[in-house]
């Protein structure tokens, strides 16, 4: 297909941009007959009475209508499209339409949601047996009455309790709706305590607050000044946001964190760092100075939704850090590596010299070396063959700055809402760069299902360089009376290890869709 003269990367950004969207389901349309049979099936395959239904309840009563494990897995994945691990009567109703729709010889995709189906009025579908096992658990249920004291009989459920014998404390599976729900009361119950009594806040990070399990995965963008940080943001949200300035002077003169909200607004960094539903508190450590530097932009976005950027003032040189930076530029920015899932460093082709500042920020990055991306941004400013030297030139100083073995990924493009100059790097090179921003912003639709993995991680088995900073740990435990510092406590130890390899594996199986597994093994025989 030719691409209009105009359209340039821009095209390209959007096909990917409405990938990335995700939906918010399809708006129940059903009639109040249906919805009444509706009810009565979600109730049955609610066992646990929680109002929602879960993988293993899905397969029950989804298995009725004799469709594909393939289509059945297509059916779980619109129906749950906001990912929580489990439907609500509203999602369940969506996914018995879909099944309905199925048996009637359509193909189940995102784009059926579209189409002129007359959902209203679409006859539920036919489930195998259904009504003979409702009556079955009607009947049953009669013998689970108030005895003559009016208490009712407690009933055994065959649920998977989620601790062994290492740990006393047992949270069975329905109180739990959700993965990141699962992981938060994980970590309450079994490393919070290891945390707390080995002072673990003092040494690495503070502890971890609801907010921060709820928190959207973070994007932090680095650079020296006018390298298209906030224009890179403005490129993806196709808008400006509160508070945002563009110039080629260092506009940007605070760290800005730009995530969803009700209505258009900022919020002062003072109010940011006491908030206690957003995941900013530890930043009050680093003072005044700084939080009159901070604030919080909120905005209505559906990419908002599941990805939260953090703005960061232009880089400077020479000893302007020292002089007008009246707070610890580094120690911020490594507050917020810990934070953050994906880290961007931004570079133009006409600012190659990595400043002492900048080589200090990036050191402070030790550790999160597997959340870099390199970004050569406005590469269309220089032909192919100043291209080519530009980009030697900035893996050889990024060499000497990281130090570790593997060459770290830079993309290049030119993220602006401006079609590439074509007359500098030629056809070729602008469909290369249309395939190297493909690439990134892939990278980014990836983040919400790869933040999960970095809540919790092993403690034991690491390789040398995983290792923490010795004189960093001396200098901690200096503040501490050695003999009163409490001795190491295997049991918790065993209790950490135990959810890292089973609580946690159970937690994620429990909330994937039913069928994803199986049909992947499937594809792969």
């Amino acid at each position: 297909m030719v691409k209009p003269k105009n359209q340039g990367i821009c095209s390209s950004l959007s096909q990917t941009y409405a990938i990335m969207e995700i939906s918010t389901g399809p708006i129940v349309s059903c009639s109040k007959e249906n919805q009444k049979i509706y009810l009565e099936w979600f109730n049955f395959a609610d066992s646990d009475g929680d109002g929602r239904i879960t993988a293993s309840e899905a397969i029950k009563i989804f298995g009725l209508s004799n469709l594909s494990r393939q289509d059945l897995q297509q059916v779980w994945a619109i129906a749950d499209s906001k990912r929580q691990g489990y439907l609500g009567f509203n999602e369940f109703i969506s996914a018995m339409q879909l099944i309905s729709l199925g048996q009637s010889g359509h193909g189940i995709t995102n784009d059926i949601l579209n189409s002129k189906v007359d959902f209203e009025n679409l006859k539920p579908p036919s489930m195998e047996g259904l009504d003979t096992l409702i009556a079955k658990k009607k009947s049953s249920s009669k013998s689970s009455e108030p005895d003559m004291n009016g208490s009712l009989q407690v009933l055994t459920s065959p649920l998977v309790s989620w601790f062994s014998s290492i740990s006393s404390k047992k949270v069975p599976l329905y109180t739990v709706t959700s993965i990141i729900d699962g992981l938060k009361r994980l970590y309450i119950q079994k490393l919070k305590p290891l945390e707390v009594t080995y002072h673990f806040n003092d040494f690495v990070s503070p502890l971890l607050t609801n907010s921060d399990f709820d928190a959207k995965p973070m994007v932090m963008l680095l650079g020296q000044y006018s390298t298209g940080k906030t224009t890179f943001i403005k490129h993806l949200l196709k808008r400006g946001y509160p508070g945002a300035h563009i110039g080629p002077e260092p506009t940007t003169d605070r760290f800005v964190v730009i995530m969803s909200g009700t209505d258009e607004r900022s919020i002062p960094g003072n109010t940011v760092a006491v908030q206690t539903d957003l995941p900013f508190n530890g930043l009050a450590t680093f003072g005044n100075a700084f939080l009159s530097k901070l604030e919080c932009s909120q905005m209505p976005h559906p990419l908002l939704e599941h990805i939260t950027f953090v703005d960061t003032p232009g880089v400077l040189s020479g000893e302007k850090q020292r002089t007008q930076r009246a707070y610890d530029f580094t120690g911020v920015t490594s507050w917020f590596a810990a934070k953050c899932d994906l880290i961007l460093l931004l570079f133009d082709p006409h600012k190659l010299d990595v400043s002492d500042e900048f080589k200090r920020v990036i050191s402070s990055l030790r550790g999160h070396d597997d959340k870099i991306r390199v970004v050569l941004n406005r590469a269309d400013q220089v032909d192919t063959q100043q291209l080519m030297r530009v980009y030697g030139a900035l893996m050889w100083s990024l060499g000497k700055i990281l130090n570790t073995p593997e060459v770290v990924r830079v993309y290049l493009g030119s993220f602006n809402d401006k079609p590439v100059n074509e007359a500098a790097v030629g056809p070729t090179g602008k469909e290369f760069f249309e395939k190297e921003q493909d690439d990134l912003l892939s990278d980014l639709k990836d983040i919400p299902k790869k933040a999960c993995d970095r809540r919790v991680q092993r403690k034991f088995h690491l390789p040398p360089g995983d290792f923490p900073n010795v004189e960093h740990f001396r200098s901690v435990l200096s503040c501490y009376n050695i003999d009163k510092f409490e001795k190491l406590k295997p049991r918790m130890i065993q209790a950490v290890d135990y959810m890292l390899r089973y609580d946690i594996p159970e937690l994620l199986k429990n909330f994937r869709n039913p069928y994803f597994l199986v049909t992947t093994k499937r594809s792969r025989l």
